[in-house]
């Protein structure tokens, strides 16, 4: 197994916990994004920029993810080609998307989506906060007990 990131919007905290836990239990771990992130000096740990488009950083990890990782995105359509090749995705807020649950999460996204465009509806998702931030350890910790790869017997942070 192997973690994908989608970095480009990817809170801090976020990439902070993730870093720990992979550090801890020697995951690969990918950040892909639009521009270079600084990540910690680790041999588990590696940032792929790629060239600045709408859809470039998706298409990159559509291509390196394989059955069994996981995704780390906010991003509803990606997290729906992800999921359909056998992978999972967890959002930034603590949400495991996978195959029993992506395609009502992207008709939800693509109605309010519908719903902003014909301005029927305003605004987005709330602020990220501690509450999210915890409920994505949880989840990742989750993730991670039921998954576990070499020595991944330890917990999240």
């Amino acid at each position: 197994m192997q973690i994908l990131v989608d970095a480009d919007a990817c809170p801090r905290a976020v990439k902070e916990i993730l870093f720990r836990a992979v550090q801890r239990r020697a995951i690969p771990t990918t950040l892909v994004a639009n521009q270079y992130i600084r990540v910690p000096g680790s041999e588990h740990i590696l940032s792929i920029a790629v060239l600045d488009g709408p859809d470039e950083a998706d298409d990159r990890i559509v291509e390196l993810v394989q059955a069994g990782d996981l995704v780390i995105t906010a991003d509803i359509p990606l997290a729906d080609r992800v999921v359909g090749k056998g992978a999972t995705a967890l959002d930034p807020r603590g949400t495991l998307l996978t195959e029993a649950n992506i395609k009502e999460r992207l008709a939800t996204r693509d109605l309010l989506d519908e719903l902003r465009s014909a301005e029927l509806v305003g605004g987005g998702p709330s602020a990220f906060g501690a509450r999210d931030t915890q409920a994505f350890a949880n989840e990742l910790n989750r993730f991670l007990q039921a998954n576990p790869t070499g020595s991944a017997a330890q917990a999240v942070e």
